[in-house]
């Protein structure tokens, strides 16, 4: 039988390692009043940092949309078209029995929103033309083109622009 043995490499005697070499400049001295500059430096951008989220709000993207600035509509004859339409397929509607879906965003509380879309400033016009062709404004929305008239959609934007 042989025997197995192995062999471990030595350490070979080499030229002494040296310390890393500073910056030019850098003495310890120096490096010192750096580190006491920096360290009192944190606590003010810390403080501009915490001071930077107070005041004013922004303002809004666009004047939270009223159902009476939409001339002629009438949010009663808005909640029948709805209902017509049958928009609850897609959207949970507050106001309006039926299956709730989820395939469409909720339209609770669509006057407090800054878009409609997520491409349009949330205003009674725009909320008109969205509803007469969603696709037209954005091509790649799972909402469909209902072909509304004007007079269809400005009622159905009236009943929706009261939930608030």
């Amino acid at each position: 039988m042989h025997r197995l043995t192995f062999a471990v490499p030595r350490a070979r005697p080499g030229p002494p390692t040296r310390p890393p070499r500073r910056a030019p400049g850098a003495s310890p001295a120096r490096l010192r009043r750096l580190a006491a500059r920096l360290a009192a430096a944190v606590p003010a951008v810390a403080l501009l940092a915490a001071l930077a989220g107070c005041g004013e709000p922004p303002a809004p993207l666009a004047a939270t949309p009223q159902a009476g600035a939409l001339a002629g509509a009438d949010s009663a004859r808005g909640r029948q078209r709805i209902v017509a339409q049958g928009c609850v397929s897609c959207h949970s509607i507050p106001g309006i029995k039926g299956a709730g879906a989820r395939v469409g965003p909720p339209l609770g509380h669509l006057a407090k929103r800054a878009y409609l879309g997520g491409v349009l400033a949330n205003t009674p016009a725009n909320l008109v033309r969205w509803l007469r062709d969603p696709p037209a404004i954005a091509p790649h929305t799972a909402m469909p083109n209902l072909r509304l008239s004007e007079a269809e959609a400005r009622d159905i934007a009236a009943y929706l622009l009261t939930l608030r």
